[in-house]
Parts: structure tokens; sequence; C-alpha cells
């Protein structure tokens, strides 16, 4: 993952999404995004669960977007393929409630080689046609130097995503 080495480029990224570092410690963090998008929740539902559309490549293993899939049912995950054969679990699905609520578990980006382990929550709440989507991403754990040190840098690459998402809903094209 090309930017997660960047800790400056996701910073940038973080404040141009308004990133919200909820809490941050040595042993854990909580982001949190919320966002209008001009959609009904089954419509959200729907690319939500297409991230090889809205994802940004940069922020994948094998430098494509395209590698990516999301399976909500619980035990089902969001993996990506590698070339060669290769694969990574990213998380598993423990929760899903379609047009409502789908629940990840596991570590993003440089988390996975750490001994942290993070709860994603994707919240739909759909009033007038229109729906707010709420991410949350809750991470605990081990990491060296403190987790405390990437929660911003996480921050910004969820929010990133947030906004690609409600893009590629909105208008057809996340960038």
């Amino acid at each position: 993952m090309k930017l997660w080495i960047s800790v400056a480029a996701l910073a940038l990224t973080a404040a141009a999404a308004r990133a919200e570092v909820m809490d941050a410690t040595p042993s854990g963090f909580q982001v949190k995004h919320a966002v209008e998008i001009a959609a009904p929740a089954v419509r959200v539902w729907a690319s939500l669960l297409q991230p090889a559309t809205w994802w940004d490549s940069s922020h994948t293993w094998s430098g494509s977007a395209a590698n990516l899939s999301l399976a909500a049912a619980s035990g089902g995950c969001f993996c990506e393929r590698l070339p060669g054969g290769g694969s990574v679990l990213h998380m598993s699905t423990v929760y899903a409630q379609p047009g409502q609520k789908l629940t990840l578990f596991g570590a993003l980006g440089p988390l996975q080689s750490s001994g942290a382990a993070g709860h994603m929550s994707f919240g739909l709440a759909e009033t007038d046609g229109k729906t707010t989507l709420t991410v949350t991403y809750d991470v605990g754990g081990y990491m060296k130097g403190g987790l405390d040190s990437i929660a911003a840098p996480v921050d910004g690459v969820i929010g990133q995503q947030v906004v690609r998402l409600k893009r590629q809903i909105e208008t057809g094209k996340p960038g």
C-alpha cells in the first residue's frame, strides 16, 4: 500500500475529508465519518458492496481496486486478489443487515503487521430519499510506538474512501 507509507500525504487527505479522530491512546483509537448521500439506502448499500468501483487503488496491496470484493454475509470478507494467485483478507464480515448496517472485523493496511485488530461499522439511515452513512473504525491492541501515532493517517484514508463512495453514488465517478 503505497500511500500508507507517506504519513504526510495521509494527513493532508485527512484534512480534505473532514477527518475526525474521536479518541486516540497508545492502545487504540476510534475514527468516525458521517456523510449525507443523495440516494436511498438500498442504492447506497448496493454501491458499498462494490468496493472495486469506489475504493482508491493506491490503498490496495495489488495496486488496483478492481481486485477488491466484499461479501455481505457473516463469514464473508473484504478481500483482495493479488497477482500470481495470492490474496489478502482485509476484514471479515460479522454482521450484515441490508440497507441498514454492515460490520467488519480486521486490520487494514499497516495494522495487519501489528498486534492490532479493528471493528468497522457502516450504518445507513434513510430520510426523504437521502441516506446518512456513518462509518466508525475502532482499533485496539499493540503497535510499536503506540496506535495513537497512526490514528490520524488511518482516519485520513477512511475519510477519503467515504468521500469516494459518496461521489461514486451521486455522480458515477469516485474521483
